[in-house]
């Protein structure tokens, strides 16, 4: 059987990223050009920024990409880019890049749902994995709960109210004053920390089992600095960083375990950025080894945005029998499953 090459383009956000990806779960090259220390200087990713930083690196990106990979464009069976979610500008860029490379190839064009790509990321690592299972994709932009029917089905069956995991993170890092970006800090600096010294909310939907909310915990934690603040209180910011991440991971534990026992799966995975979270890792570890459940998530290197999860996800699509036409076009807010 034929291998099938994918040149795979992401530009959802701040990374520019090309992989070329062999039969869906063999990576040859994953090149990122991260653009994380122009934009810790705002405290925040500057879609504007973004945009320009993508329209520089984009060729070079991927001409390592084929380079390290020993490959060239004409050997690529199909080209593969993210259509959405994602800042609107910054999606345009790499879409465009795939239609002129496409079309000038005269190679199928597949469009790719950002977070799709982040469930395929665990099936580069984890050749064992396939569809059905439960996945928790947890970033600055996404907190899911995703039952994985097949390569090309998802289900949503939870969903955040209003912040994300991940948002929550860079939020409460940069009022701590650890600074962007908030999720790795927040870890480090909870490893000093005491996990139980401030009790923070957890909130539940009450019309929804499987929906998260953030926005309070967060409020909670800026509430408690402004308090202590005014009232010459001295706290530990490693113990507040702590406390706050054992209260979310608590939660996103507590949905997904009890979503794989009510829909009986035994295979769960994370994916996302905030997957590569050490206490998320762990508890869930913990708990699903507790219930004899099989855990599956990617290297750090794959949780954050990476092309290498685009090629998965997209030699799937292509394999189904999908491609994308040349009026394909940037969609910042794709929904999961849509077409």
């Amino acid at each position: 059987m034929k291998d099938i090459h994918i040149l795979a383009i992401e530009s959802s956000c701040d990374e520019t990223a090309a992989a070329v990806v062999q039969n869906g779960r063999t990576v040859l090259s994953n090149i990122i050009s991260s653009q994380i220390a122009i934009h810790t200087l705002y405290g925040g990713v500057v879609p504007e920024i973004a945009s320009r930083k993508h329209m520089e690196k984009i060729n070079q990106v991927i001409e390592e990409a084929l380079s390290r990979a020993g490959k060239t464009l004409e050997e690529m069976d199909a080209i593969a880019v993210t259509y959405g979610p994602g800042l609107v500008g910054a999606l345009l860029v790499g879409v465009a890049e795939a239609k002129a490379i496409a079309f000038a190839l005269g190679k199928p064009l597949v469009g790719v749902h950002h977070i799709e790509g982040h469930i395929a990321a665990n099936y580069i690592e984890h050749p064992e994995l396939e569809p059905p299972f439960l996945c928790l994709v947890v970033s600055g932009g996404h907190t899911h709960l995703v039952v994985v029917r097949d390569y090309d089905r998802f289900e949503l069956i939870g969903r955040t109210r209003d912040d994300a995991a991940g948002e929550a993170f860079d939020k409460v890092a940069r009022a701590i004053g650890l600074g962007y970006p908030g999720g790795p800090k927040i870890d480090r600096a909870a490893k000093e920390g005491n996990p139980e010294a401030i009790a923070f909310p957890r909130a539940k939907v009450a019309d929804a089992p499987y929906d998260f909310s953030f926005s309070g915990i967060k409020s909670a934690v800026l509430n408690y600095i402004n308090h202590a603040q005014m009232t010459g209180e001295h706290f530990k910011p490693e113990d507040l960083a702590a406390s706050f991440q054992s209260a979310v991971v608590g939660v996103l534990t507590e949905h997904a375990i009890r979503a794989a026992k009510e829909y009986g799966f035994q295979k769960v995975a994370l994916a996302g950025g905030v997957a590569s979270n050490s206490c998320l890792r762990a508890r869930m570890r913990e708990a699903c080894e507790k219930r004899g459940i099989s855990l599956y998530y990617p290297s750090p290197i794959l949780c954050t945005d990476n092309a290498a999860m685009i090629g998965a996800a997209g030699y799937y699509e292509f394999m189904k029998g999908r491609r994308s036409g040349l009026d394909l076009n940037a969609n910042p807010s794709l929904k999961l499953g849509e077409r």
